[in-house]
């Protein structure tokens, strides 16, 4: 009789526990996944390069450098040794991933030419390609990879590429005009018009070289010539940055960007009906990202949006037991005008230097979100991650 009320109360402190997390925003069904870590070695910021999938093979870009103690509130990527700017691919839906270096294979060198990388030095192992002319792209090509990057963060050149066989070869680098800003911090986003029509949705530098202001761009002629559209958004008067955009219907886009006004960082989002010739402001999807996160969105397949974006706590607070820094999700019914509560798809970060994600659904429905992370079981380097989770169904938000 005693062993079978001890089984009953383990029973219902077990439940108990799965219904704090859940209540907590903890989903159940979470797989977490080393993409890249190497001993010595820094992976960080997937965010900054671009994120392709064709079913359930898997394509995304991410930094590589070498690790260096550079203290508290620092990436410690040691800016006196090369950076290398390197894929990863998962043909498995992201539970396995190989990691691929466009400069060795030799066609395709995905790095900035004659410019020094975004945070260590330029690579001189490989031969940077130099500048091409921009040759029209075919937008629908059903294994075209597209990607764009920046040499300054305030606003400096952007430079794009493109491959058709699901970045194995790359064509480019193509200058990316200013189109009278102060400047371009470009970072992989685009919605797809038709075959030779697609948007960008860029970070351009504010009127006193700053970042930054989002901005939406077009082609009508695959890319040999690119207009300005509208600005998303009044000229902040500290930053909106790295969008993230999905297309909802026909004239319909919501975009999502990182924001920071004085002493807050949240994600901000708008909207427009139009086809981004004019924007409405909804309500923030997140009101406090920490010390501040850019989001990923995905459109699934059931129409509803999701939305990831880590949260970076302060590193004393971490290490007093007040906070945690964690990798969340966010999901919305109604094209972005509410959200749901924050799912922690993982809380384990041992610093704030986390997040930078990346995201898609796979086949099966899953999500899969890349980011860079650290945490005290792995060590003091940052690697690349992947978090494979089920959305809740429908009214179990």
């Amino acid at each position: 009789m005693r062993n079978k009320i001890f089984s009953l109360l383990v029973f219902s402190f077990c439940i108990s526990i799965v219904n704090l997390l859940h209540a907590q925003g903890q989903p159940e069904d979470v797989q977490n996944v080393k993409v890249y870590y190497e001993p010595g070695m820094y992976g960080g910021w997937p965010a900054n390069f671009g994120i392709w999938n064709w079913g359930d093979e898997i394509l995304v870009g991410f930094s590589k450098g070498y690790y260096k103690d550079l203290g508290a509130h620092r990436h410690n990527f040691d800016r006196e040794k090369t950076e290398y700017h390197m894929l990863a691919r998962s043909l498995d839906g992201g539970s396995i991933w190989n990691i691929e270096d466009p400069g060795r294979i030799g066609n395709g060198d995905l790095v900035i030419p004659n410019k020094g990388s975004y945070h260590g030095v330029i690579r001189t192992d490989v031969e940077v390609q130099e500048p091409v002319k921009a040759s029209s792209i075919n937008f629908e090509d059903p294994n075209l990879a597209f990607t764009v990057r920046m040499t300054d963060s305030d606003g400096g050149e952007a430079w794009y590429w493109y491959s058709y066989d699901r970045g194995h070869n790359w064509e480019g680098p193509v200058e990316l005009p200013d189109l009278g800003t102060p400047g371009i911090a470009a970072r992989t986003d685009y919605v797809v018009e038709s075959k030779k029509k697609c948007m960008l949705f860029l970070t351009a530098g504010k009127s006193n070289g700053k970042e930054g202001r989002v901005m939406n761009v077009k082609t009508n002629d695959g890319g040999i010539n690119w207009s300005f559209v509208s600005w998303i958004g009044p000229e902040p008067d500290g930053f909106s940055i790295m969008p993230a955009s999905v297309r909802l219907s026909k004239k319909e886009i919501l975009v999502t960007t990182r924001r920071r006004e004085g002493p807050k960082r949240f994600i901000g989002a708008y909207s427009t009906k139009d086809n981004g010739i004019t924007w409405n402001k909804l309500e923030n999807p997140v009101d406090d990202t920490g010390e501040g996160n850019p989001p990923a969105m995905v459109k699934m397949k059931d129409g509803r949006i999701c939305l990831v974006y880590g949260y970076r706590a302060q590193d004393g607070d971490i290490e007093n037991g007040l906070a945690t820094s964690d990798i969340r999700a966010k999901i919305s019914s109604d094209n972005g005008k509410t959200w749901s509560k924050a799912y922690i798809l993982r809380n384990d970060g041992s610093g704030r230097d986390i997040g930078y994600p990346r995201v898609v659904q796979r086949s099966d429905g899953k999500i899969v979100a890349l980011y860079y992370f650290m945490d005290k079981k792995t060590g003091p380097e940052r690697y690349i991650a992947a978090t494979i989770w089920n959305p809740p169904t429908i009214g179990n938000e």
